[in-house]
Protein backbone atom coordinates (compact mmCIF):
# COMPACT_ATOMS: atom_id res chain seq x y z
CA UNK A 1 0.00 0.00 0.00
CA UNK A 2 0.51 3.89 -0.55
CA UNK A 3 3.10 5.26 2.43
CA UNK A 4 1.08 7.63 4.69
CA UNK A 5 3.57 10.54 5.61
CA UNK A 6 4.92 11.27 8.85
CA UNK A 7 6.69 13.73 10.40
CA UNK A 8 9.41 13.72 12.78
CA UNK A 9 6.66 14.85 15.58
CA UNK A 10 4.49 11.50 14.87
CA UNK A 11 7.13 9.38 15.43
CA UNK A 12 8.00 11.13 19.08
CA UNK A 13 3.96 11.33 20.01
CA UNK A 14 4.77 7.50 19.00
CA UNK A 15 7.50 7.20 21.64
CA UNK A 16 5.46 9.36 24.22
CA UNK A 17 2.46 6.77 23.58
CA UNK A 18 5.23 3.55 24.20
CA UNK A 19 6.20 5.83 27.60
CA UNK A 20 2.80 6.00 28.81
CA UNK A 21 1.89 3.24 28.08
CA UNK A 22 5.00 0.93 29.76
CA UNK A 23 4.12 3.29 33.07
CA UNK A 24 0.58 3.07 33.21
CA UNK A 25 -0.15 -1.02 32.37
CA UNK A 26 1.77 -1.93 35.31
CA UNK A 27 0.31 0.63 37.97
CA UNK A 28 -3.21 0.48 38.74
CA UNK A 29 -4.33 3.60 37.51
CA UNK A 30 -5.44 2.78 34.07
CA UNK A 31 -3.55 3.27 30.65
CA UNK A 32 -7.29 3.75 29.14
CA UNK A 33 -7.72 6.62 31.05
CA UNK A 34 -3.98 8.05 30.16
CA UNK A 35 -4.41 7.23 26.28
CA UNK A 36 -7.77 8.90 26.17
CA UNK A 37 -6.08 12.19 27.66
CA UNK A 38 -2.87 12.20 25.74
CA UNK A 39 -4.89 11.25 22.48
CA UNK A 40 -6.45 14.51 22.98
CA UNK A 41 -3.36 16.53 23.41
CA UNK A 42 -1.44 14.75 20.98
CA UNK A 43 -2.42 13.47 17.32
CA UNK A 44 -1.39 11.12 15.23
CA UNK A 45 -1.17 11.50 12.01
CA UNK A 46 -2.64 7.75 11.04
CA UNK A 47 -6.48 6.69 10.23
CA UNK A 48 -9.03 5.58 13.60
CA UNK A 49 -8.65 1.84 12.77
CA UNK A 50 -5.16 1.80 12.63
CA UNK A 51 -4.84 3.79 16.12
CA UNK A 52 -6.93 1.57 18.06
CA UNK A 53 -4.85 -1.55 16.60
CA UNK A 54 -1.60 0.53 17.66
CA UNK A 55 -2.68 0.87 21.15
CA UNK A 56 -3.57 -2.54 22.02
CA UNK A 57 0.03 -3.92 19.45
CA UNK A 58 1.90 -1.84 21.86
CA UNK A 59 1.47 -3.45 25.01
CA UNK A 60 3.46 -6.59 23.46
CA UNK A 61 6.19 -4.91 24.44
CA UNK A 62 4.80 -4.55 28.27
CA UNK A 63 4.77 -8.06 27.78
CA UNK A 64 8.01 -8.78 27.16
CA UNK A 65 9.34 -6.95 29.88
CA UNK A 66 6.97 -9.44 32.23
CA UNK A 67 8.04 -12.49 30.58
CA UNK A 68 12.14 -11.32 30.85
CA UNK A 69 11.66 -9.89 34.53
CA UNK A 70 10.01 -12.88 35.88
CA UNK A 71 11.08 -15.66 33.45
CA UNK A 72 12.35 -18.15 36.23
CA UNK A 73 9.44 -17.76 37.93
CA UNK A 74 6.49 -18.68 34.91
CA UNK A 75 8.71 -20.42 32.61
CA UNK A 76 7.27 -23.96 33.43
CA UNK A 77 10.72 -26.56 31.35
CA UNK A 78 13.82 -27.69 32.75
CA UNK A 79 16.18 -29.46 34.86
CA UNK A 80 17.82 -26.70 36.99
CA UNK A 81 16.04 -25.67 39.77
CA UNK A 82 13.14 -27.58 39.61
CA UNK A 83 12.10 -28.47 43.16
CA UNK A 84 9.15 -29.95 42.04
CA UNK A 85 9.81 -32.44 38.83
CA UNK A 86 6.77 -34.80 37.09
CA UNK A 87 9.26 -37.61 37.71
CA UNK A 88 12.71 -37.90 39.26
CA UNK A 89 13.81 -39.20 35.69
CA UNK A 90 13.26 -38.93 31.77
CA UNK A 91 11.14 -36.28 29.97
CA UNK A 92 9.08 -35.70 33.27
CA UNK A 93 12.24 -34.61 34.98
CA UNK A 94 12.12 -31.27 32.39
CA UNK A 95 8.85 -30.57 33.61
CA UNK A 96 8.25 -28.04 36.44
CA UNK A 97 4.71 -28.93 37.80
CA UNK A 98 4.40 -26.73 40.19
CA UNK A 99 4.87 -23.97 37.14
CA UNK A 100 2.27 -25.39 34.87
CA UNK A 101 -0.23 -25.78 38.03
CA UNK A 102 0.65 -21.86 38.27
CA UNK A 103 -0.06 -21.86 34.57
CA UNK A 104 -3.62 -23.86 34.43
CA UNK A 105 -4.68 -21.07 37.35
CA UNK A 106 -3.95 -18.33 35.04
CA UNK A 107 -6.03 -20.02 32.45
CA UNK A 108 -8.83 -20.25 34.48
CA UNK A 109 -8.72 -16.58 35.68
CA UNK A 110 -8.74 -15.61 31.94
CA UNK A 111 -11.70 -17.76 31.39
CA UNK A 112 -14.38 -14.88 31.98
CA UNK A 113 -12.52 -11.95 30.14
CA UNK A 114 -11.74 -14.36 27.80
CA UNK A 115 -15.27 -15.46 26.87
CA UNK A 116 -16.53 -11.94 26.77
CA UNK A 117 -13.67 -10.25 24.85
CA UNK A 118 -14.61 -12.55 22.42
CA UNK A 119 -18.33 -12.26 22.23
CA UNK A 120 -19.02 -8.51 22.89
CA UNK A 121 -15.77 -6.93 22.20
CA UNK A 122 -17.09 -4.44 19.58
CA UNK A 123 -20.56 -4.10 21.03
CA UNK A 124 -18.39 -2.97 25.02
CA UNK A 125 -16.46 -0.74 22.82
CA UNK A 126 -19.22 0.78 21.13
CA UNK A 127 -21.40 1.53 24.13
CA UNK A 128 -18.80 1.81 27.28
CA UNK A 129 -15.91 3.41 25.17
CA UNK A 130 -16.52 7.24 26.08
CA UNK A 131 -14.93 10.00 29.01
CA UNK A 132 -18.07 9.36 31.01
CA UNK A 133 -17.64 5.55 32.06
CA UNK A 134 -13.90 6.04 31.91
CA UNK A 135 -14.30 8.69 34.73
CA UNK A 136 -16.80 6.67 36.73
CA UNK A 137 -14.69 3.77 36.51
CA UNK A 138 -11.16 5.62 37.66
CA UNK A 139 -12.60 6.91 40.41
CA UNK A 140 -14.89 3.84 41.53
CA UNK A 141 -11.94 1.92 41.31
CA UNK A 142 -9.33 4.92 43.51
CA UNK A 143 -12.12 4.71 45.96
CA UNK A 144 -12.37 1.05 45.99
CA UNK A 145 -8.52 1.11 46.99
CA UNK A 146 -8.94 3.46 49.18
CA UNK A 147 -11.29 2.11 51.31
CA UNK A 148 -9.77 -1.65 51.22
CA UNK A 149 -6.51 -0.54 52.02
CA UNK A 150 -8.77 1.74 55.23
CA UNK A 151 -10.37 -1.68 56.59
CA UNK A 152 -6.84 -4.17 56.27
CA UNK A 153 -5.19 -1.38 58.27
CA UNK A 154 -8.01 -1.66 60.99
CA UNK A 155 -8.32 -5.05 60.80
CA UNK A 156 -3.95 -6.05 60.42
CA UNK A 157 -4.66 -9.16 59.24
CA UNK A 158 -2.25 -10.95 58.02
CA UNK A 159 -2.96 -11.94 54.20
CA UNK A 160 -4.35 -15.37 53.81
CA UNK A 161 -1.91 -16.13 50.95
CA UNK A 162 1.97 -15.25 50.55
CA UNK A 163 3.24 -17.39 48.38
CA UNK A 164 1.99 -17.73 44.69
CA UNK A 165 1.48 -21.62 45.16
CA UNK A 166 -1.16 -20.62 47.77
CA UNK A 167 -3.25 -19.08 45.35
CA UNK A 168 -6.15 -21.68 44.84
CA UNK A 169 -8.48 -22.80 42.04
CA UNK A 170 -11.22 -20.97 43.27
CA UNK A 171 -8.74 -17.61 43.91
CA UNK A 172 -7.55 -17.53 39.94
CA UNK A 173 -11.45 -17.70 39.22
CA UNK A 174 -12.24 -14.79 41.59
CA UNK A 175 -9.53 -12.52 40.55
CA UNK A 176 -10.87 -13.29 36.85
CA UNK A 177 -14.39 -11.80 37.44
CA UNK A 178 -12.85 -8.63 38.85
CA UNK A 179 -11.00 -9.05 35.57
CA UNK A 180 -13.81 -8.59 34.45
CA UNK A 181 -14.45 -5.35 35.37
CA UNK A 182 -12.14 -3.97 33.51
CA UNK A 183 -12.46 -5.85 30.22
CA UNK A 184 -16.54 -4.18 30.35
CA UNK A 185 -15.62 -0.61 31.79
CA UNK A 186 -13.12 0.98 30.36
CA UNK A 187 -11.03 2.97 32.77
CA UNK A 188 -11.31 0.45 35.51
CA UNK A 189 -7.59 -0.87 35.12
CA UNK A 190 -7.25 -4.54 34.69
CA UNK A 191 -4.41 -4.28 37.24
CA UNK A 192 -6.63 -2.33 39.34
CA UNK A 193 -9.10 -4.15 39.14
CA UNK A 194 -7.46 -7.76 39.67
CA UNK A 195 -5.35 -6.45 42.73
CA UNK A 196 -8.54 -4.96 44.70
CA UNK A 197 -10.12 -8.48 43.94
CA UNK A 198 -6.81 -9.98 45.23
CA UNK A 199 -6.78 -8.04 48.51
CA UNK A 200 -10.46 -8.61 48.91
CA UNK A 201 -9.75 -11.99 49.27
CA UNK A 202 -6.62 -12.41 51.23
CA UNK A 203 -3.75 -11.66 48.84
CA UNK A 204 -0.84 -10.14 49.88
CA UNK A 205 -0.11 -6.77 47.75
CA UNK A 206 3.19 -8.80 46.33
CA UNK A 207 1.57 -11.42 45.18
CA UNK A 208 -1.68 -10.01 43.93
CA UNK A 209 0.74 -7.82 41.67
CA UNK A 210 2.87 -10.83 40.51
CA UNK A 211 -0.04 -12.78 39.85
CA UNK A 212 -1.48 -10.10 38.15
CA UNK A 213 1.56 -9.47 36.45
CA UNK A 214 1.41 -13.12 34.96
CA UNK A 215 -2.56 -12.47 34.36
CA UNK A 216 -1.43 -10.17 32.11
CA UNK A 217 0.67 -12.48 29.28
CA UNK A 218 -2.35 -14.23 27.53
CA UNK A 219 -5.01 -11.68 28.05
CA UNK A 220 -2.78 -8.96 26.37
CA UNK A 221 -1.05 -11.21 24.03
CA UNK A 222 -4.75 -12.51 23.38
CA UNK A 223 -6.24 -8.97 22.48
CA UNK A 224 -3.32 -7.86 20.27
CA UNK A 225 -3.98 -11.13 18.52
CA UNK A 226 -7.51 -10.68 18.49
CA UNK A 227 -7.13 -6.76 16.81
CA UNK A 228 -5.11 -8.09 14.06
CA UNK A 229 -7.16 -10.62 13.07
CA UNK A 230 -10.19 -7.89 12.98
CA UNK A 231 -7.62 -5.16 11.34
CA UNK A 232 -8.47 -4.53 7.64
CA UNK A 233 -5.63 -3.38 5.61
CA UNK A 234 -2.75 -3.34 5.54
CA UNK A 235 0.26 -1.26 7.41
CA UNK A 236 1.99 1.28 5.24
CA UNK A 237 6.57 1.01 6.15
CA UNK A 238 5.62 4.25 8.08
CA UNK A 239 3.05 2.60 10.64
CA UNK A 240 5.35 -0.11 10.52
CA UNK A 241 7.94 2.15 12.45
CA UNK A 242 5.56 3.65 14.28
CA UNK A 243 4.42 0.41 15.97
CA UNK A 244 8.37 -0.61 16.35
CA UNK A 245 8.57 2.53 17.97
CA UNK A 246 5.87 2.34 20.46
CA UNK A 247 6.70 -1.39 20.96
CA UNK A 248 10.23 -1.06 21.98
CA UNK A 249 9.91 1.63 24.32
CA UNK A 250 6.72 0.39 25.99
CA UNK A 251 9.17 -2.45 26.49
CA UNK A 252 12.00 -0.62 27.91
CA UNK A 253 9.79 1.38 30.25
CA UNK A 254 7.64 -1.32 31.90
CA UNK A 255 10.96 -2.82 32.88
CA UNK A 256 11.89 0.24 34.94
CA UNK A 257 8.07 0.49 35.98
CA UNK A 258 7.58 -3.15 36.71
CA UNK A 259 10.61 -2.98 39.09
CA UNK A 260 9.61 0.20 41.11
CA UNK A 261 6.28 -1.12 42.16
CA UNK A 262 7.44 -4.12 43.35
CA UNK A 263 9.69 -2.00 45.12
CA UNK A 264 7.03 0.67 46.47
CA UNK A 265 4.52 -1.86 47.63
CA UNK A 266 7.26 -3.54 50.18
CA UNK A 267 6.84 -0.47 52.28
CA UNK A 268 3.54 0.81 51.22
CA UNK A 269 -0.04 0.64 50.19
CA UNK A 270 -2.05 1.15 47.26
CA UNK A 271 -3.77 4.45 48.81
CA UNK A 272 -2.02 6.48 46.89
CA UNK A 273 -2.97 5.26 43.54
CA UNK A 274 -6.58 5.39 44.90
CA UNK A 275 -6.28 9.23 45.03
CA UNK A 276 -4.37 9.11 42.18
CA UNK A 277 -7.21 7.74 40.25
CA UNK A 278 -9.39 10.06 41.72
CA UNK A 279 -7.86 12.83 40.66
CA UNK A 280 -7.51 11.65 37.24
CA UNK A 281 -11.63 11.00 37.05
CA UNK A 282 -12.06 14.47 37.66
CA UNK A 283 -9.80 15.49 35.21
CA UNK A 284 -11.26 13.62 32.45
CA UNK A 285 -14.84 14.59 33.71
CA UNK A 286 -13.82 18.31 33.37
CA UNK A 287 -12.42 17.80 29.88
CA UNK A 288 -15.49 15.97 29.13
CA UNK A 289 -17.91 18.77 30.35
CA UNK A 290 -15.94 21.10 28.07
CA UNK A 291 -15.99 19.15 25.34
CA UNK A 292 -12.62 18.91 25.30
CA UNK A 293 -12.72 14.81 25.03
CA UNK A 294 -16.02 12.58 23.37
Amino acid sequence: MEDIVLSFTDYLIALLFGIVEGITEWLPISSTGHMIILDEIFKLNVSPAFFDLYLVVIQVGAILAVIILFWNEIWPFGKKNNKHPLSVSGFGSYIKKDKFILWFKILVACIPAAVVGVLLDDIIDSIFYNCWVVAIALMTIGIAFIIIERNLKLKRKRPRVQRLEDITFKDAFIIGLFQLIAAVFPGSSRSGSTIIGSLIIGISRNIAARFTFFLAIPVMLGASLLKIIKYEGGCSSGEIVLLIIGLVSAFFVSLFAIKGLMGYIKKHDFTGFGWYRIVLGTVVVICGLFGLIN
